[in-house]
C-alpha cells in the first residue's frame, strides 16, 4: 500500500473522530470534518487504485 494512502486513511479516521466530537458538543463545525473525511477517503481510494494499476495487480477501471 502506498504511503500516501496510509496517511490519507489516518487523516480520514482522525477527521471522523473530530466530527463525532464536534457533533456531540453541539457544534456544526462537524460538517467540515465530515467533508474532509470524504475527501481523504477518496484520495486514499485513488492512490490504492493507481498503485494497483501501476503494478498490474488488478483492473484500474470499474
Amino acid at each position: 500500500m502506498p504511503r500516501i494512502a496510509l496517511v490519507t486513511l489516518a487523516v480520514c479516521v482522525l477527521a471522523v473522530a473530530a466530527a463525532v466530537v464536534s457533533f456531540v458538543q453541539g457544534s456544526w463545525l462537524g460538517i467540515v470534518w465530515v467533508l474532509l473525511a470524504g475527501l481523504t477517503s477518496n484520495m486514499a481510494f485513488l492512490a490504492i487504485r493507481r498503485e494497483r494499476a501501476r503494478s498490474g495487480g488488478g483492473s484500474a477501471t470499474g
